[in-house]
């Protein structure tokens, strides 16, 4: 775990000494909060109820998460740096580790900062602690797998445009994928592997509040699922 830890730390240092992850916070912060204090209209009615906030997050990590992990691949080859990380002393499963917990991270952080929020709603009334802490694990759940589509979409990916929209597809496609089932009214097998995949579907019992184990092993899953794919092809682009 140490040379995940030390790969994490190095990319942490790239994304801090620049204003991108700065900058990144700032933007995710200011669009959640806008959202939720005029779109919403927080305020004006009066209810301690958070899930508006919550149920942006989906689409605010489709904007934020790509713009992190679009830089762990696809800008090391940009800057030809790629073959050399590769050369280095640490396994494919350390490099995929340790970038995809440097992204984590600084979503974490987002989210860290985010905190102030929920304690305006006991300006208009009292509120389920638990609630928000079984929501806030919900959307750190989230963030790993959107961190995971990222960090595949980038390994894939020949420049940062291409891996940023690719991401971002990825990401609201697994979002809401069970509103397509809908829409096209799919039905049967169908309709159950559509919702099944959509990461939303699996965030209404603990937006809730509710614990169910089968929406825990479905984030954990698909994350470790995508996690390794990513380090399929950078172990396929080692050796090629």
């Amino acid at each position: 775990m140490k040379p995940a830890l030390a790969i994490a730390k190095r990319e942490l240092k790239s994304s801090f000494n620049s204003p991108v992850a700065y900058v990144l916070i700032v933007g995710f912060l200011f669009l959640t909060s806008i959202w939720l204090y005029f779109v919403e209209s927080f305020f004006a009615v009066g209810e301690a109820d958070l899930k508006g906030y919550f149920t942006l997050m989906p689409i605010a990590f489709a904007f934020l998460v790509p713009a992190l992990t679009m830089r762990s691949w696809a800008e090391e080859r940009r800057l030809g740096t790629y073959e050399v990380l590769l050369t280095m002393p640490f396994t494919e499963t350390d490099l995929v580790l340790g970038k995809f917990l440097s992204v984590f991270i600084v979503v974490l952080i987002a989210l860290l900062f985010s905190l102030p929020v929920p304690l305006t709603a006991a300006w208009v009334g009292s509120f389920d602690a638990g609630l928000i802490a079984s929501q806030y694990l919900c959307v750190i759940l989230i963030a790993a797998l959107a961190a995971a589509l990222g960090e595949w979409v980038s390994s894939l990916a020949k420049n940062q445009v291409s891996a940023y929209i690719g991401a971002s597809i990825l990401i609201i496609l697994f979002a809401f994928i069970d509103r397509l089932g809908s829409f096209f009214r799919l039905s049967g097998a169908a309709a159950s592997v559509a919702n099944w995949l959509s990461f939303v579907y699996h965030s209404d019992s603990l937006m809730k509040g509710l614990f169910d184990s089968r929406d825990f092993a479905y984030f954990l899953l698909v994350t470790v699922f995508f996690l390794y794919l990513t380090g399929w092809n950078v172990r396929r682009r080692k050796w090629s």
